[in-house]
């Protein structure tokens, strides 16, 4: 199933417990124990990269190889959660630096470390891993096969991803139930349902044990039932909650499309029934040329009145969905989407200044977040770094120059660099440490625009951004 992109802010992880809770007298979905698996069939999986090990790994969210994505480190079109991930914080994020005293971290439980010894083995051979689940998967249940697309050539890293996620995190139970609770709703897209988890977990466990041999026993496969079997309650547990408020995903039809360079496209929609977001998230997006495929985008607004809604999508190389919105789609064309997603949106009960740093089409979640300011009507400063590689790059400037002039308290400061320097500009500003920042752009824009922020003095609880790890893969 496809993770979701999304927390947004550079957050410390605390010690949990080594069990994450489930819901009283929620049904359970223990999987069935693994039996001695035979050989997989030749490519029966192609090169799969799914999204997390808890539930079939849907369609992927980014579609190119390792070509596409280094584009998507180039410039980005997917925005996503982390420090605003699709929901959960950056589970990836060191403890911060700005915590008065950081207590030190406690002992793994007995089932993360076996977890965690079984990962250690099957590193080298994650793809003969991946390959050998999917191949399990699609011969023993045929059925869910048509729950994915029809290529799978960019699932592969994918599960690896959220398996290593699940074990470093497995005793963070305050962060892995948001981040796991975003999945369980994300994927209801996707069609999965709730008998499908014992499935994935049965030829998950055939896979591990295939390949971790040299380390795998009774005590080893318990801890994997239990790990597998408390994550995919929490995911079936928030599907089954949101089911009862929302759909599982929405129509939307194309109303205009501006093409504003040769390569980006400002598309507008209006969804078949209200969609309920807020400015700074994302959600994810499926064209009728390439089903099952969702890529994530960020709303380029602040909720509107008449309720359409706005994406600024870039044409990246081989790129299945991003191709087709900006050269293929037209009025009168229907789309999906996914639920919204995301945390990078602004705390309306501080008077703190926003420092915005957007980079490429990462401007336009900026963006929304300055509409979702003056709506507010509050006077706090906000300062926006919009940048590019050249001029003909900051294809939206003059909407941001038009917002500046109708708000005094707003600054818009183009900054084209053909390094793409964004941050090295930052640092000439501020001071900045009463200031809430957020980034958007390209993965390296972000890593090294958190580094500028924090030499600066703005503390890494107070910085919010895009999911690296999603962006990265979701260049298509």
């Amino acid at each position: 199933m496809p993770t979701g992109p999304e927390s947004t802010g550079v957050a410390a992880i605390d010690g949990g417990t080594a069990e994450l809770p489930v819901s009283e007298g929620a049904a359970r979905a223990p999987i069935p124990e693994a039996t001695v698996e035979p050989p997989a069939p030749e490519d029966t999986a192609g090169s799969a990269r799914p999204e997390t090990m808890a539930g079939p790994p849907m369609p992927p969210d980014g579609d190119g190889d390792a070509a596409r994505k280094a584009e998507a480190d180039e410039e980005t079109e997917a925005l996503t959660p982390p420090a605003a991930a699709d929901a959960a914080p950056d589970i990836s994020a060191p403890a911060r630096p700005d915590s008065p005293k950081a207590s030190p971290e406690p002992a793994p439980s007995p089932d993360a470390v076996l977890v965690r010894r079984t990962m250690a083995e099957i590193a080298p051979i994650a793809d003969k891993v991946t390959s050998y689940f999917y191949a399990l998967l699609f011969t023993r249940h045929p059925d869910l096969r048509a729950l994915f697309p029809a290529a799978m050539d960019t699932q592969r890293d994918r599960l690896l991803t959220a398996l290593l996620t699940a074990a470093e995190h497995i005793d963070q139970a305050d962060v892995l139930v948001d981040y796991l609770r975003n999945l369980g709703r994300g994927h209801r897209k996707y069609g999965t349902q709730a008998e499908h988890y014992p499935a994935v977990g049965e030829c998950l466990i055939g896979s591990l044990s295939r390949y971790a041999s040299a380390v795998w026993d009774d005590d080893t496969e318990a801890a994997w039932v239990r790990t597998y079997t408390t994550i995919s309650q929490v995911m079936i547990d928030a599907a089954a909650e949101d089911e009862l408020r929302a759909p599982a995903w929405w129509y939307a039809e194309v109303v205009s499309h501006d093409l504003r360079t040769s390569d980006i496209a400002v598309i507008t929609v209006r969804p078949d029934q209200p969609y309920p977001f807020v400015a700074g998230q994302y959600t994810s997006l499926e064209t009728p040329w390439w089903p099952r495929i969702w890529r994530h985008y960020s709303f380029a607004s602040a909720p509107r009145s008449d309720g359409l809604l706005s994406f600024h999508v870039k044409a990246v190389p081989a790129g299945w969905v991003s191709n087709a919105l900006v050269h293929h789609a037209r009025p009168g064309d229907v789309l999906r989407l996914g639920p919204p997603s995301g945390s990078m949106t602004v705390d309306h009960s501080t008077d703190s200044g926003l420092l915005c740093l957007g980079g490429g089409t990462g401007i336009a979640p900026i963006k929304a977040l300055v509409e979702d300011v003056a709506e507010h009507g509050r006077r706090r400063p906000v300062e926006v770094f919009y940048g590019a590689r050249t001029n003909h790059d900051l294809y939206d400037i003059d909407t941001m120059l038009r917002l500046q002039r109708t708000h005094p308290w707003l600054a818009v400061r183009p900054v084209v660099d053909t390094r793409a320097q964004l941050p090295d500009a930052v640092r000439e500003y501020g001071p900045w440490n009463e200031y809430d920042a957020y980034l958007s752009g390209p993965p390296g824009m972000i890593r090294s625009g958190v580094d500028a922020l924090r030499e600066v003095g703005i503390p890494a609880g107070r910085i919010r951004h895009d999911s690296v790890e999603e962006l990265v893969s979701a260049g298509g």
